[in-house]
């Protein structure tokens, strides 16, 4: 379909608290994922497998790794067709603040905004993994002539708690909208057990959007587009839900924020499984990244000692570049250019780029970043004391060891 001229925004500047120490040194969108990607190609190959053009990702805290990820794997758009992919730090044309909140840091580059006039603005995070086509939202967004559109998915009423819930009625009409509610929230009309929560995808009609962010700009308000501004738009005009359609084609929806370090485990883990939620080898929906030329994955046998040295990965996600020495790697995520050295025993873990493991290293349920040399011998994942005394531990009991840290 034709997109006229919308302009895509990408929210990628939050700090990403809760993924320390993953997040010390970059940008939540900018943590790898899944071997090879980082977590903001999943929103940019939505943008680019939905033909939209004109994306411009809002940095902010830690955005060099991010914004050379961009500049290196997703500068191939034409700028004389007037298509682009660029990145934009904060440029305190209005003042001397840093992005106060969602709504703050698209009302900073009104002047951008404005400069492009598209008919629509499409406002994204940078730090969700999901599969969705942006055109069938904005199709339905101007059948029904709405002002403002909000993509949601279903989940179950006992989940809702963890989300922002959206009260709609029959038409689909946004009516209320409350955050992480504790108890009695609103459930989809016609569905006993289900309610709608805010993906944190927008569609604005760009006169409406920028009129509401210079009233919000007055305010003493968070700034935000769930708590303030959808609020005040849907008792103005129309407001619409859009039930998200999942490109992933599973039987279930598929949706991650995987802003923890354990919902950030799990979803790993889940890519690695015999059938995953999420699919990356489907070519029907293009997965696109940046990454150096590696040479391809090598698993090494050598009969060195009795009973030789068997290099082998079961149930994994191996990257290119990657020497398996006569170790074992079983249920686990492994970035490019990783050695796994003889003997040692990886399981249920992600192991980023150029990690060394030593010989005889035992590593379970850990997440080890960029840059780490294990000696040989290191025990990671089986003392929780010795564990915490070292390294960070999420409260589901996953071992975090930081990027380049050295261990003893």
């Amino acid at each position: 379909m034709v997109t006229y001229n919308v302009l895509t925004m990408i929210m990628a500047g939050g700090k990403g608290e809760r993924l320390h120490p993953l997040t010390l040194h970059r940008a939540k969108p900018a943590v790898p994922f899944g071997g090879q990607y980082r977590i903001i190609d999943f929103t940019l190959s939505n943008c680019i497998n939905s033909k939209l053009r004109k994306i411009i990702v809002l940095t902010q805290y830690k955005s060099h790794s991010l914004e050379r990820h961009i500049n290196l794997g997703w500068n191939f758009l034409n700028p004389e067709m007037d298509e682009y992919i660029m990145t934009l730090p904060p440029q305190q044309r209005i003042d001397e603040h840093w992005y106060r909140g969602t709504a703050d840091a698209i009302y900073q580059n009104i002047y951008t905004i404005e400069k492009e006039r598209p008919s629509e603005l499409i406002v994204l995070s940078g730090d969700h993994v999901y599969k969705m086509d942006y055109t069938k939202m904005l199709a339905y967004h101007r059948r029904k002539k709405a002002e403002a559109t909000v993509s949601a998915i279903e989940v179950r009423k006992e989940e809702a708690s963890e989300f922002g819930i959206i009260e709609v009625d029959k038409e689909y009409n946004i009516v209320g909208f409350e955050e992480k509610p504790k108890s009695s929230p609103k459930i989809i009309p016609g569905k006993k057990d289900k309610c709608f929560a805010s993906m944190g995808i927008y569609i604005f009609n760009t006169e409406s959007i920028v009129q509401m962010l210079r009233e919000d700009a007055e305010k003493a308000s968070s700034h935000d587009f769930g708590k303030d501004i959808i609020p005040t738009m849907y008792k103005r005009c129309r407001v619409l839900a859009y039930n998200f359609i999942d490109e992933n084609k599973k039987r279930s929806k598929y949706w991650r924020d995987v802003g923890t370090i354990d919902a950030y485990w799990e979803a790993n883990m889940d890519l690695r499984s015999t059938l995953p939620l999420f699919n990356l080898y489907d070519q029907r929906w293009p997965l696109r990244t940046y990454e150096r030329q590696y040479p391809p994955a090598k698993f090494v046998f050598a009969q060195e000692y009795k009973g030789g040295r068997l290099g082998l990965a079961l149930d994994s996600i191996v990257s290119s570049g990657c020497i398996i020495s006569g170790g074992r790697i079983q249920d686990s995520v492994l970035s490019h250019a990783v050695r796994v050295n003889s003997y040692a025993d990886v399981r249920e873990s992600i192991i980023m780029e150029r990690v060394d493991i030593g010989r005889q290293c035992k590593i379970r349920k850990a997440i080890i970043d960029k840059d780490v040399k294990l000696p040989a011998g290191t025990t990671i994942g089986y003392d929780p004391v010795d564990d915490r005394r070292r390294f960070t531990v999420s409260p589901g009991g996953v071992v975090v060891v930081a990027k380049g840290q050295k261990i003893e």
